[in-house]
């Protein structure tokens, strides 16, 4: 049995890709999606990277639970075995996700050596077989996160044919990173930074595949450049890093995009974790399991200094409880204290 109901919420003014949070491996886990959630109803959630093989053999509700206040949230799968694809699919049914994504984007050696990730864009007509393998098991739309290219690729050649390739297998919803992957040479960290944006190209696809979702993933930090970026016809924007190390700033208000007014105050969101808080320490858990993710919340804030001294050290303390997030609140509700 799940913790959760896979009921997800009324459908919004716009579609929910109109802004995402990026999957990121060791952080957007369940913990960092709940309290993501509690600053925007309407954005959706990545899930880490999961791999197909895990699921099919490993500790299932531990790779896959969440909770129904994540809605709407997206389980991202690596993998590049039709067959094996579709069982995890079959699988990930019971859980209720809103999305199932295929990451076609990540560049870590232990992706390729895996035969999935942004190897992948060489292999545009495999791809097509897992969509195809994943869509016939699965009852929520199947989306495709990739890379304009890799290595020594042309990306206004092979993108174009990446897309049309996967399209014809059902895909109809795209989330485009607009970098090329270098796989042998630059680090996956390199990979985040190094290779030039290509935004341009990313909005031409746009343009030539207008029945398609085409949304942006790379180098945007900021809400306005969401809007900017939604202003001239793309359907979404992808948030990675920037949401998770200030997501204060990056996801509170962000609901505008929607044409919402909620924006809640940081201060009132760390109170809204408190009950998430003391489930997670009755059920056996620690405090910096989840309070790693909230580092960021006042960033630009006076005394965001000291929130973060407060929770990185007393955090991880054992037995550390809610007292820790209400004495680091102290911190920001009296900033003086945090000289």
């Amino acid at each position: 049995m799940t913790d959760h109901a896979p009921t997800p919420p009324a459908a919004p003014q716009f579609g929910a890709e109109r802004l995402s949070v990026a999957p990121m491996m060791d952080w957007t886990d369940r913990h960092c999606r709940y309290f993501h959630r509690l600053m925007t109803r309407r954005a959706m959630l990545y899930t880490e990277m999961v791999t197909a093989p895990a699921i099919v053999h490993g500790p299932k509700a531990r790779l896959l639970d969440f909770s129904a206040e994540e809605h709407p949230v997206a389980l991202q799968l690596g993998g590049s075995d039709p067959a094996e694809l579709a069982a995890a699919v079959r699988i990930a049914r019971d859980w209720g996700y809103d999305e199932i994504n295929l990451n076609c984007g990540c560049p870590s050696d232990r992706v390729q050596s895996g035969c999935f990730g942004a190897v992948l864009m060489e292999r545009p007509a495999l791809v097509a077989d897992c969509v195809a393998a994943m869509a016939a098991e699965s009852p929520v739309p199947v989306t495709v996160k990739c890379r304009i290219g890799v290595d020594d690729q042309t990306p206004e050649e092979v993108l174009p044919r990446f897309l049309e390739t996967v399209a014809a297998a059902g895909v109809r919803h795209f989330v485009v990173h607009a970098r090329k992957a270098w796989l042998q040479g630059l680090s996956p960290k390199e990979n985040r930074d190094i290779p030039p944006l290509d935004y341009d190209l990313v909005l031409r696809m746009k343009v030539r595949f207008p029945e398609l979702t085409i949304c942006l993933n790379g180098g945007v930090t900021r809400l306005d450049q969401a809007r900017g970026l939604l202003a001239q016809g793309l359907d979404g924007v992808m948030i990675g890093r920037a949401a998770y190390q200030e997501p204060g700033q990056v996801l509170i208000g962000a609901d505008a995009l929607w044409g919402e007014d909620f924006a809640p105050d940081p201060v009132a969101v760390v109170r809204a974790m408190l009950p998430y808080v003391e489930a997670h320490l009755a059920g056996g858990g620690r405090l910096h399991q989840i309070t790693r993710h909230m580092l960021g919340l006042f960033h630009g804030r006076p005394g965001a200094k000291g929130w973060r001294q407060v929770l990185s050290v007393e955090g991880v303390r054992e037995g550390a409880g809610p007292e820790v997030l209400l004495a680091a609140l102290e911190r920001i509700t009296a900033p003086t204290l945090a000289a």
